[in-house]
């Protein structure tokens, strides 16, 4: 019965993007199927096979080998903050993003990341005929995170009509860095945060797809080579310096967002505890996204459970609700277990629109920034609905 209604959530998920679309006649309907084929196969072979199993676990050990790298360097600045028998979450999550985003920028600059994106990226459009350079920038999202493969994507974004950058806007709702991966994995199952990845760039294809087609002629169908444009490439230490820079402010941007947004939901609770004990933020936003998580196949305590995870995570970010869940998981049932990791795996939130907005205003003319600022709804829209369907997807084979 379960698995039926995660069935008939999926549908209706789906069903939610064509009543919002822009174009509905418009929808290459041929490509949405393709498209969600791939992600149910791909959510089968990762979750029920065990040479896809062993495959994540691989990537899993991968990604806690780095972290545990990154406790080297932290315990030759910090050992009584290492040494512990409990590291707190500053030291245990967020100090080893000054190793791991650096490390990624590397393989960036050497240019792996780019030839691995490449391929991949073209690979996708082979499989899907999605535009090139959607295709691409779907891939690079996965390893780049938003805000970054929008920054090297700056001279596409100048070339390209503004209904296409509105199209990215909306896809950049929807992804993590990988650099992050082995953050999250020390607070949630490493088997599904990595399994919600490529379900997440996928299902932004879909997604934008219904929510927002958009036809492009052969011509235009073209992707701008990184590093066009004239610009000298910097010095390999002046580059070296601004990524650890740039790692430096993102642990201080996390932490104080999560201390912020923290302290701001408990004061919300006060005050509506003044009116009622009974009433509090994460009931409220319980009641708002219950019937979602009741479609992802679970029963009414599980799905009140999950709603207020889901509600908590789009007001905030994913960071609070994966310490707020961290020591309880192990008391859920698998399947709660999966579609909530799936869900809280995107940076699908309100904080991630301004970061978008932001991005384009700096690289994009007025017409094209006037057109995402109108359609801020949308593009929020588009990042729910994505999480939505990875969930409900990687559920139909986590039970």
């Amino acid at each position: 019965m379960y698995l039926i209604i995660n069935i008939l959530g999926i549908a209706v998920f789906l069903v939610i993007a064509v009543l919002f679309s822009k174009k509905r006649r418009e929808i290459a309907w041929r490509s949405v199927g393709v498209l969600l084929a791939l992600n149910v196969v791909l959510a089968w072979f990762l979750t029920s096979f065990s040479v896809g199993r062993e495959l994540v676990l691989w990537a899993a050990a991968g990604f806690t080998w780095l972290v545990h790298v990154a406790y080297e360097g932290i315990a030759f600045a910090f050992p009584d903050w290492v040494h512990v028998e409990q590291m707190n979450f500053f030291t245990a999550v967020l100090l080893p993003i000054l190793f791991v985003v650096p490390l990624f920028d590397i393989l960036t600059y050497l240019g792996i990341l780019p030839f691995v994106i490449k391929w991949i990226g073209k690979l996708l459009a082979l499989l899907t005929r999605e535009p090139k350079f959607e295709s691409f920038f779907a891939i690079e999202m996965m390893f780049l995170g938003n805000t970054e493969a929008l920054a090297i994507s700056s001279l596409q974004l100048k070339r390209m009509k503004a209904d296409r950058c509105l199209t990215l806007a909306m896809m950049s709702m929807s992804c993590v860095t990988a650099a992050l991966i082995g953050v999250y994995t020390t607070m949630l199952p490493a088997e599904f945060i990595l399994t919600a990845v490529p379900l997440n760039v996928i299902n932004a294809l879909i997604v934008t797809n219904i929510l927002h087609p958009v036809k492009i002629s052969e011509a235009e169908d073209t992707v701008a080579r990184v590093g066009e444009g004239g610009r000298e490439r910097e010095p390999f230490f002046a580059f070296l310096s601004s990524s650890i820079l740039g790692a430096g402010r993102l642990v201080l941007i996390i932490c104080a967002t999560v201390i912020c947004f923290v302290s701001l939901a408990k004061f919300i609770d006060m005050l509506l505890a003044l009116v009622s004990p009974a009433v509090s933020l994460e009931s409220i936003l319980g009641c708002i996204m219950f019937p979602f998580a009741w479609l992802m196949g679970l029963d009414a305590d599980e799905a009140f459970l999950l709603a207020q995870h889901m509600g908590t995570k789009l007001v905030t970010n994913e960071f609070v609700v994966m310490l707020a869940v961290k020591d309880q998981l192990p008391t859920f049932s698998r399947h709660l277990q999966g579609v909530l990791t799936v869900f809280v795996t995107s940076f699908a939130n309100f904080g991630t629109l301004g970061m978008i907005i932001g991005c384009f205003k700096s690289m994009v003319d007025e017409s094209k920034n006037e057109l995402i600022s109108r359609n801020v709804g949308y593009i929020l829209l588009s990042g729910i609905l994505v999480s939505l369907l990875s969930a409900g997807i990687a559920g139909l084979f986590i039970w």
